[in-house]
């Protein structure tokens, strides 16, 4: 357990784990705009915001595959998109919210509301992979010299 930590830390000091995170963040964003994408229509796109996570899937996952080949990419493209991604899963996370207190009953029917409406925290799942993305924007790139991160 202990050569796992001490490796990892490793991995984050000499920089090998921004590429990892930018094409961690690549990866989560297909797997979550596919999940989404079919959730969603499952609902039959109710709402055009229901889109959105969709559209914003392929534009994480270009961004993170990006990062991961070009500095400049990690430095400019990923925290945009990635900031995007973020806030888009905050902002599904209340839309969300707010379709279970709209159901029948509200708060007073919690349980069955949250087992039959809009999966709560799915919109969160979203979240993290945009803020898996910022974070891979403030770590150090492997072949940096310190001080000089990103030239």
């Amino acid at each position: 357990m202990i050569a796992v930590l001490t490796a990892a830390l490793e991995a984050v000091r000499t920089g090998r784990f921004q590429r990892s995170l930018a094409l961690a963040t690549a990866g989560g964003s297909v797997v979550t705009a596919a999940e989404i994408y079919l959730e969603h229509d499952r609902a039959g796109f109710g709402n055009r915001m229901m889109w959105w996570p969709v559209l914003l899937g392929p534009l994480g996952a270009g961004a993170g595959l990006a990062a991961a080949l070009d500095a400049r990419a990690a430095r400019t493209v990923l925290p945009l998109v990635s900031a995007a991604v973020a806030a888009n899963g905050v902002q599904g996370f209340w839309l969300h919210l707010r379709g279970l207190l709209e159901k029948p009953g509200g708060w007073r029917m919690a349980r069955f509301n949250l087992e039959t409406g809009p999966p709560l925290f799915a919109p969160l799942l979203m979240g993290m992979v945009g803020g898996m993305g910022l974070v891979a924007t403030v770590l150090r790139r492997e072949g940096d010299t310190p001080g000089r991160e990103g030239s």
